[in-house]
């Protein structure tokens, strides 16, 4: 069943619902002392967040009619290495942050060690959600689904741009140092989400121009409406802290260009993403939707 030609707001709530369901049949909680380190997953994994990453999964699958179930299994998978992420991030040795999608940190939660491990395990999950059949029943699909996502999410994705990010706190960056960065540490794993579906879709490297276009588009667009959010945002509608750049020292898009001027380019970055669809005609619509809501979101 493709995404049905819903509110933005409605769709995302739905595709949130599927993938929450996943991972509570994903993430049983065994009976032995393994089950604090399952809480805590699901803790991190279940709820909250816009889960705007699957959405563009299962929104770009349906550019090829792939089967929804698959097309969930993906973007749960992406979902997945996001979380991971965001766990590690949290902690003190990196952005020491108490506060996540409205809820404390999984490291105030529960402990560090634990939410180490919890964020060692859901990277592993990803790659197993990837490597089964349920997935897809080509293997060659599925090593490059998992090849497409480690590239995103390692040295040259997305852990590259957060150790760009920690060193960032020392040197003074300039734009294109900045846009680098960002395209790293938040655009690889919102590109691999439209390249796994292409994958999925069984597209061929060569026809992907369109869709790596409007990923990479819609990144920056994202981090600069987050660096705008964190400029002048408020926490309690963010769900975490803000203004945490400016306390650190960070140059961002904003302080770059000033906040009309980083309005103004993410606006820019929204038009040239949807002219990247114009091939799909009305079938793109949620990637047009998706796109738009970049630059209008408050949290």
């Amino acid at each position: 069943m493709a995404l049905r030609p819903l509110p933005l707001e409605t769709a995302l709530r739905e595709v949130g619902a599927e993938i929450d369901r996943l991972f509570e049949t994903l993430l049983p909680v065994p009976l032995d002392s393994r089950a604090r380190l399952y809480e805590a997953m699901r803790y991190a994994a279940i709820g909250g967040g816009k889960r705007m990453r699957p959405f563009l999964v299962v929104a770009g699958c349906d550019l090829f009619a792939v089967d929804r179930a698959r097309a969930l299994r993906v973007g749960a998978a992406i979902e997945a290495i996001h979380v991971y992420s965001l766990i590690h991030d949290d902690l003190p040795s990196m952005d020491d942050d108490d506060l996540r999608r409205g809820k404390p940190t999984l490291h105030r939660a529960y402990d560090e060690a634990t939410a180490i491990l919890a964020g060692d395990s859901l990277h592993a999950l990803a790659f197993e959600i990837l490597a089964d059949e349920a997935t897809h029943e080509d293997p060659f699909v599925r090593g490059e689904l998992v090849a497409a996502l480690a590239r995103a999410s390692g040295p040259d994705g997305m852990a590259g741009g957060q150790m760009m990010d920690l060193m960032a706190e020392e040197a003074e960056l300039d734009l294109a140092s900045v846009t680098r960065l960002q395209q790293l540490k938040t655009g690889a794993l919102i590109g691999c989400c439209l390249e796994s579906a292409a994958i999925m879709g069984r597209v061929p490297p060569e026809g992907r121009a369109g869709l790596r276009g409007y990923a990479r588009d819609i990144g920056l667009a994202f981090q600069i409406a987050d660096d705008l959010l964190d400029h002048e945002g408020c926490e309690e509608k963010a769900g975490k802290r803000v203004g945490k750049d400016a306390g650190a020292g960070k140059e961002t898009f904003v302080s770059l260009l000033g906040a009309d001027r980083a309005r103004r380019q993410a606006e820019a970055l929204v038009d040239q993403a949807i002219e990247h669809l114009l091939p799909f005609g009305a079938a793109a619509d949620p990637l047009r939707a998706v796109a738009r809501f970049a630059i209008e979101r408050d949290h």
